[in-house]
């Protein structure tokens, strides 16, 4: 295609980022060329904002950075057979090897030489990218571009939730940032009897109420434990979901486990966690379930038809949409805590 677009760069080893010209990537024989019609800031994207010591650690500037995104398919590589222009598209951002001993046995989205689009290689916060064909998810024609861009992180609220059994059981999301948020949808959208959203930001309690937290509480106010504990006569929360990556919280949530509960845990602590492994987890006989990424592409297809089915309504939690433009607004408002997910226009 050739020609120059605009682009996020993280330009240097340091806080914030620019807006620049840059080549419009070129495709191989292998790859799709995508014009990109709406891209989401993710909590990553943030740390590589920010440059904090994760960041610092792991990605090499100057590089185009985001990976969650929507558009359309522009250009086909000559082995592409599965995908044609003008489809509506997004993407895993999991480069996996296929050829570990995890990938061999279908266990794609813990391949042990995982790559991700946007941090190890370039990205979306683009007009244009270019992706592996074997990577793009084809959304339905009708599903709106600022919907089908936040698929991916969705995906990473779906698996943690549907870890385990959720029907008539007890939820508490812990920390109600955009994925946290996400997971109480879901979480009502399958059938869960109770949903409790716990975070110490009002603003996004009130969107956890918007989408569907039977209760909200803020952590600041009282002891998260003992209201749960409350709320659940005594037995306790059959399953949480951490979020929240705070080590205060993160032991909150296995104190309010019941017993035989389930803890599926998808937040980063920057640091060691201390828990009581005696009582919170080996007497409880409880199961703590570790989650990364999506199933591929088992999620993919939960994700999209609960979207395209209108199970799941995320209106209330796309609260702003801006140009590409204005990404240091949109940057802002995440580093604030004053937004649900945030979405870009190229």
């Amino acid at each position: 295609m050739g020609g120059m677009m605009k682009a996020i760069v993280k330009h240097h080893r340091g806080f914030g980022a620019k807006l620049e010209e840059v080549p419009i990537p070129t495709i191989k024989e292998d790859e799709v060329l995508i014009k990109v019609k709406a891209t989401s800031i993710c909590g990553t994207d943030v740390h590589i904002y920010t440059w904090d010591d994760w960041a610092s650690s792991r990605v090499k500037p100057p590089y185009v950075f985001g990976h969650e995104f929507a558009g359309e398919v522009v250009e086909v590589g000559e082995k592409v057979t599965n995908l044609q222009l003008g489809d509506s598209v997004s993407a895993e951002t999991h480069l996996v090897c296929e050829t570990c001993p995890q990938c061999l046995t279908g266990q794609y989205h813990i391949c042990k030489k995982t790559q991700i689009i946007g941090v190890d290689t370039q990205g979306c916060f683009a007009e244009y990218v270019a992706m592996p064909a074997k990577n793009v998810w084809k959304n339905p024609a009708t599903m709106p571009f600022h919907v089908a861009s936040i698929q991916e992180p969705m995906g990473n609220a779906v698996h943690t939730v549907l870890s385990g059994d959720i029907a008539g059981k007890s939820v508490a999301v812990i920390g109600c940032g955009p994925i946290g948020l996400m997971a109480v949808g879901v979480a009502k959208a399958v059938g869960a009897s109770t949903v409790v959203a716990i975070d110490l930001n009002d603003y996004r309690l009130n969107i956890a109420k918007k989408m569907g937290a039977t209760h909200v509480i803020h952590a600041g106010n009282g002891n998260p434990v003992e209201e749960v504990i409350s709320l659940t006569k005594g037995h306790g929360i059959d399953v949480v979901c951490e979020m929240s990556g705070h080590p205060v919280a993160m032991n909150q949530g296995f104190k309010m486990v019941t017993n035989g509960g389930r803890v599926s845990i998808l937040s980063l602590p920057v640091k060691p966690v201390q828990l009581d492994v005696t009582n919170d987890i080996v007497f409880k006989g409880i199961t703590v379930q570790g989650i990364t990424g999506r199933k591929m592409f088992q999620t993919w297809q939960q994700v999209s038809n609960l979207l395209n089915s209108h199970q799941i309504d995320v209106t209330p939690l796309i609260t702003h949409r801006l140009p590409l433009d204005e990404f240091e607004v949109g940057f802002e408002l995440m580093l604030q805590g004053k937004c649900g997910k945030v979405v870009l226009h190229p």
